[in-house]
């Protein structure tokens, strides 16, 4: 895969990085890379808006990466220095035998993020409405994809031979595509879905995260050798993301919404609070940084299913969950 070979390029980098010595001093700064802006990731904000990285004497700096391929990059050449990422991402990394793994240290989000969209408002839904359809789904090899094929599959549904599923249209040109006309079924994420029902264009008949259940969808993440340097920013790190996590849980959707306003000005008031209800409903932001085992064992399941995984990846090799635990009081 063209991923695969991107990624191959760019350890080397990250190799030189490490043997160099090039990794960020131990300065009270941590600059985070995510994989996309979304109100998936409302735990962050609110860490930030909250001032809980402030709390625990920490300077975040957030920088938007715009994609997997392009996070890891900026990882790997110490471009940011944690990286909020699927944490699917660390296993691709981990295939290529980096000689600097990458760890994950915290999770965000417990659930896929996307839901099934119809064109055409059913009475009642089955999965086997979408058979003989055309489905617009996801880039292949990520998350978003994975989920989306094994749902299917859970659903006796093959994504080869009883739905056209087209992968061949940019993530951020997805929801436009649909909205032109392509497609039966689409996979989106929210705002998106609610401002399709909104506007007419489509209307959310399932979800992805609840049919597949719990895995780390969304993870914070670094080099191995930075935590080695950076243990006690690492644990004020991930300290701040769980008071984000906890007040997301203990507020309504409407005080989350108006907290994370600053970071999506051009959604509607409205349709964020319906969005962030949806995900609370759901239970997609994950109440702790703790990333289970049981979770991980399912990524490797979902990316076993979807032909990305070379081999099985222990739990115990890419995850340290010593931070997530002191987090919650050594429990």
């Amino acid at each position: 895969m063209k991923r695969f070979l991107i990624l191959g390029i760019i350890l080397c980098l990250g190799l030189a990085c490490f043997l160099s010595g090039c990794s960020s001093s131990n300065s009270n700064r941590i600059r985070v890379g995510e994989v996309t802006r979304s109100l998936f990731y409302a735990p962050q904000y609110v860490a930030l808006e909250k001032e809980f990285f402030k709390e625990e004497g920490l300077e975040v700096e957030v920088t938007t990466t715009w994609g997997g391929d392009k996070t890891m990059t900026s990882l790997l050449s110490d471009g940011i220095d944690v990286a909020l990422v699927g944490s699917e991402t660390s296993i691709y990394v981990d295939q290529q035998g980096p000689q600097d793994p990458i760890i994950n240290f915290a999770q965000l989000t417990q659930t896929d993020g996307t839901f099934l969209v119809a064109r055409s408002k059913p009475k009642h839904f089955s999965w086997d409405q979408v058979k003989g359809k055309v489905f617009l789904g996801q880039r292949k090899g990520g998350m978003p994809q994975m989920v989306g094929e094994f749902v299917l599959k859970k659903n006796s549904i093959d994504p080869q031979k009883d739905a056209t599923v087209l992968q061949n249209i940019e993530f951020k040109n997805i929801p436009s595509a649909f909205a032109s006309g392509t497609g039966d079924f689409v996979q989106l994420f929210e705002p998106t879905a609610s401002q399709f029902e909104q506007e007419g264009i489509g209307y959310v008949v399932s979800s992805f995260g609840k049919e597949s259940g719990n895995v780390p969808y969304t993870s914070y993440m670094t080099k191995q050798s930075y935590i080695l340097k950076n243990k006690t920013n690492i644990q004020r790190f991930t300290n701040a993301i769980y008071k984000g996590q906890q007040w997301v849980h203990s507020h309504s959707a409407e005080e989350v919404a108006k907290v994370i306003t600053p970071y999506f000005s051009d959604v509607k008031a409205d349709i964020l609070t319906r969005s962030v209800k949806r995900y609370q409903e759901q239970a997609a932001y994950s109440a702790t940084p703790l990333l289970k085992k049981d979770d991980w064992e399912l990524l490797l399941e979902i990316m076993k299913a979807a032909g990305e995984l070379k081999q099985s990846v222990p739990y115990e090799k890419l995850v340290n969950d010593t931070f997530a635990k002191q987090a919650l009081g050594g429990k």
